[in-house]
């Protein structure tokens, strides 16, 4: 678990998975980032409650160097990732080790199942996990078990990681994306099951919505770059509905009214698709997720436009560093 002020959850997602109906040896690693909160505080009372539970440092703070810190740590055959805001489902891991075991996978996962607290985070999820908001992914929307891309989380095995060193630490974002990628290149397969659950919760406000989904975009791009091949049209939705929508805003400001169709049709798409995502929830709720669908969208294609060539360059030219420099 790499965690960074995670204080709000920490507690709770160590105590999904110590209660795990797991036959066999379970050991958690907590890799703690420079926190501003009690997230060191609590981590060290999880130590102190339960041997199974240890930390190890990560000052950077970035997600894939307390992933390779706390994979180092540990000393089981399976690997499996946890975030301090995700919750696993009851006998995820146990179910996870099967997959493993039927498919012959060298990383299985499931849905990304996101849950709010409040108006704003309950209508984050909904867009979270309808396609208006995130196009076909499976571990967004669920779907029958397969071989997929990419997954949410993932459940490993250790030879695996070892062989292709872990995660590159030069993705701060979609670390996920470009690992898995490597896998299958390797000839590893990529499982999704929807048997595979793990509660997820969302941005507390639009802002930070904003700066996760803008981050999302900017690293997919370093991804694109880096490993040709590794991009599809529904990573090219997001950057497009930008262009378009500023291409028709500002057409229909300096040239003709007829060019607004863009940006309006834009808004008559998310605000029909909020119709059947909100299905269920109390009326505040439904009001705001077509906000968080244009923050999402928005972001991601802003992100995806402005990445900079240097964040490439610059993963790159670490990859080709000698390995004992």
């Amino acid at each position: 678990m790499p965690v960074l002020n995670e204080e709000r959850y920490l507690r709770t997602s160590v105590r999904h998975i110590l209660e795990q109906d797991y036959e066999g040896e379970l050991e958690v690693v907590i890799a703690l980032g420079p926190s501003e909160d009690r997230t060191d505080e609590i981590a060290a009372e999880l130590v102190a409650e339960d041997p199974r539970v240890r930390t190890v440092p990560n000052p950077t703070g970035r997600t894939p160097a307390g992933l390779n810190a706390a994979i180092r740590a540990s000393s089981h055959p399976v690997v499996v990732r946890v975030d301090g805001h995700g919750m696993l489902s009851p006998g995820y891991i146990r179910t996870a080790v099967r997959l493993l075991e039927e498919t012959g996978a060298a990383n299985v996962g499931g849905i990304m199942h996101a849950e709010g607290e409040n108006h704003w985070e309950q209508a984050v999820a909904a867009a979270m996990t309808s396609r208006i908001g995130v196009g076909n992914a499976a571990f967004h929307t669920g779907g029958a078990a397969g071989e997929a891309e990419t997954v949410y989380l993932g459940v490993f095995r250790r030879e695996v990681l070892e062989k292709l060193g872990g995660y590159n630490e030069e993705f701060i974002r979609a670390q996920d994306w470009e690992l898995n990628f490597r896998i299958r290149q390797d000839g590893g397969r990529i499982w999704f099951s929807p048997e595979l659950l793990v509660s997820y919760r969302p941005r507390p406000s639009v802002r930070a919505l904003a700066k996760q989904y803008r981050n999302y975009g900017r690293w997919r791009h370093v991804v694109a770059r880096y490993h040709a091949g590794s991009i599809n049209l529904r990573y090219l939705a997001p950057p497009t509905a930008v262009l378009a929508i500023a291409a028709g805003t500002v057409a229909g400001v300096l040239v003709t009214p007829w060019a607004l169709v863009v940006p309006g049709g834009y808004l008559a798409a998310i605000a029909a698709g909020s119709v059947p995502a909100g299905r269920g929830l109390p009326a505040a709720a439904r009001a705001r997720i077509p906000l968080a669908l244009a923050t999402m969208h928005m972001s991601w294609g802003w992100g995806y436009l402005t990445s900079p060539r240097e964040l490439a360059r610059r993963v790159i030219a670490s990859t080709r560093a000698p390995q004992n420099a």
